[in-house]
């Protein structure tokens, strides 16, 4: 549920007080626990080191971002990715091509340049 109309959109005002009138460039990351503050347009430019329960996630804020929270942009959870030992062996083999295509692509442009000095 979203919050109501009558209550306005929840801005922390201490937020906004130490972004009030400093320029975005020359400031550091502003520190901040407030992830349910939402990103208001003076905010833009600013970089927020927003606590994402062991860190602080550093957040440069962007027009796209205005209207969203803080929050969405520090992930809390640690993705880590499927699979066992079938998903290492079809990596491993997908890194074994990458590095054989890798070496015919330079071995062919080497063989160019070569053709390239004997003429």
């Amino acid at each position: 549920m979203t919050r109501s109309i009558k209550k306005g959109i929840y801005v922390d005002e201490r937020l906004l007080q130490k972004i009030a009138g400093k320029n975005p460039l020359s400031t550091p990351p502003i520190k901040t626990w407030k992830r349910a503050c939402v990103i208001s347009p003076e905010m833009l430019g600013f970089i927020f080191g927003v606590h994402n329960g062991k860190t602080h996630v550093d957040v440069l804020v962007t027009e796209d971002m205005v209207g969203h929270r803080l929050g969405e942009f520090s992930p809390t959870r640690k993705f880590t990715k499927h699979g066992g030992k079938m998903q290492k062996e079809l990596e491993q083999k997908k890194q074994e091509a990458e590095i054989a295509a890798a070496k015919g692509a330079k071995e062919a442009s080497a063989a160019a340049a070569d053709s390239k000095k004997t003429k």
